[in-house]
């Protein structure tokens, strides 16, 4: 693991982080880039290996999650979805055959995985999504639009969460399915333009009469896909939460560096004392956010339910990622306000980190939820 960690932070440090502005720039991540990615199994890192990933446990994630956050989101969105809800549904609850034809490929990254939940309806509130698909002999005919989904553009297959039962509401009418790329009535809308994490691309995906192997039920089971999805939620979760520790530690190098450099009535800025308490609320800020997620990381490797656990790690390490953004802007001054540094991407690239795989205020709800059902038991 430590060769892995120390190859990783060489790989950001040398060619990702230098490549920042490119991408920033064209929109777009370079293939080299993307093929150094592969060699070093990235799109694989917590397939098992059996179906040729590294298999990494939860806390092995996080430490490498550490790392790669440490450059533009864009490069962790790539293969996020690949090693976490594209791949885990299939992982938990896909058949052998389903295992077999497309984990290898997810992992060696020659398939980009998207997941399809969100639509122009339903959001936070994913229980109530509207896409169908019936029944039709050998297939399944799914009709709908998908909205805001990461890597459409990109995406060699879709997981799609579709209603296969219109009588059954909320969750247990929904099914999860397997989506190849090309299959006729798949159609992909333009790319969205965002705030920011240029280089991730988000897209519509629209579903008209696509017919769909019955094959491509994941585990063979209609009205399990919500809890399919469910099951790796918690791992999405923590996932984030290290991202948004490894990018605040990023911020917070690079506000240290700005402060030591710049002067101002004849000293470095870092020797103000009101400079010195942002710094130093940042260093406790994310020093208490990784202890977290490394204790939660830990738990769910040892088999513990982590539901709450998960939901602080991401309310808590994605508020406190925005609060370190806004200060390490504050400690560059009016050169946080302009492009040359990197803070003002990052600024706007993780304010992201607060609205998806749940939002700040869904966190709240599941954690109260599960304070107060476990207080009446």
């Amino acid at each position: 693991m430590a060769v892995l960690l120390d190859t990783l932070s060489r790989f950001v440090r040398e060619q990702l982080v230098p490549a920042e502005n490119e991408v920033a720039e064209t929109d777009e991540i370079p293939e080299s880039v993307v093929a150094d990615m592969r060699e070093l199994g990235l799109f694989g890192l917590c397939i098992p290996e059996e179906y040729d990933g590294l298999g990494l446990t939860m806390e092995e994630e996080v430490l490498v999650a550490f790392e790669i956050a440490k450059a533009s989101p864009a490069f962790r969105s790539l293969i996020g979805t690949n090693n976490g809800i594209g791949s885990q549904g299939l992982i938990v609850d896909g058949t052998e055959e389903q295992k077999r034809h497309y984990l290898p490929r997810l992992a060696s990254g020659e398939l980009i995985a998207s997941f399809a939940l969100t639509e122009p309806g339903s959001g936070s509130d994913a229980a109530s999504l509207r896409t169908s698909a019936r029944r039709d002999g050998d297939f399944y005919v799914i009709n709908g639009t998908k909205r805001f989904i990461t890597n459409a553009p990109e995406a060699g297959i879709f997981t799609v969460m579709a209603r296969t039962n219109p009588d059954i509401p909320g969750a247990g009418g929904i099914s999860a399915f397997i989506v190849e790329k090309g299959t006729p009535g798949v159609f992909i809308g333009k790319t969205d333009r965002k705030m920011g994490q240029k280089g991730a691309h988000t897209a519509d995906v629209i579903f008209d009469n696509c017919r769909v192997p019955a094959a491509n039920l994941i585990g063979s089971k209609e009205g399990v896909g919500f809890k399919t999805a469910m099951k790796v939620l918690d791992k999405g979760r923590l996932h984030i939460a290290a991202i948004c520790v490894g990018a605040a530690e990023r911020m917070l190098d690079d506000a240290l560096r700005y402060a030591v450099e710049r002067q101002q009535f004849g000293k470095p800025i870092a020797e103000f004392q009101l400079i010195q308490a942002m710094l130093a609320d940042s260093k406790a800020e994310i020093y208490a956010a990784r202890s977290m997620v490394l204790d939660a990381a830990r738990r769910r490797d040892n088999k513990e339910d982590i539901s709450t656990e998960a939901a602080c790690c991401k309310m808590f390490a994605s508020e406190m990622c925005g609060r370190v953004a806004d200060r390490a802007v504050q400690i560059h001054g009016g050169a946080g306000y302009v492009s040359d540094y990197a803070i003002e991407r990052f600024y706007r690239d993780v304010r992201l980190f607060r609205i998806y795989e749940g939002t700040t205020q869904i966190q709240q709800i599941v954690i109260a939820r599960n304070m107060i059902r476990n207080a009446q038991v």
